[in-house]
């Protein structure tokens, strides 16, 4: 079966990004159903597969993180309103394997790509 995993790294200290919140969301039509919420652990990692087993669907999701919230936390002085509050990634899944979706982020700028 099929997993789902996901890390932040945090570009602007050049560390993981330990403690961002996140919220895992799958897409059906036009409502979003929540189906797992958490924090990244000490390695910047959600602390388990957000999906797997017979949760490991093809479909569209979207994983959304809580940027601005965790870089004041990190003492980082953000204009207001900040540049990046939330990052919203929107992404499917159609095969049954192991996706990894990482988000390399700082106050200003992501980028993200399909790990393995």
């Amino acid at each position: 079966m099929g997993r789902l995993s996901t890390h932040v790294l945090d570009t602007t200290h050049g560390r993981p990004g330990a403690g961002m919140r996140f919220t895992l969301f799958r897409l059906a039509g036009d409502a979003r159903v929540k189906l797992a919420e958490g924090e990244t652990n000490e390695d910047g990692r959600a602390p388990g597969p957000l999906l797997e087993g017979d949760g490991f669907q093809a479909g569209r999701y979207q994983l959304v993180f809580q940027v601005a919230a965790y870089f004041r936390a990190q003492g980082v002085a953000l204009p207001d309103p900040p540049f990046l509050d939330e990052v919203t990634l929107s992404f499917g899944l159609g095969e049954d394997r192991h996706c990894h979706v990482p988000l390399l982020v700082s106050p200003f700028g992501y980028t993200t790509y399909r790990g393995s």
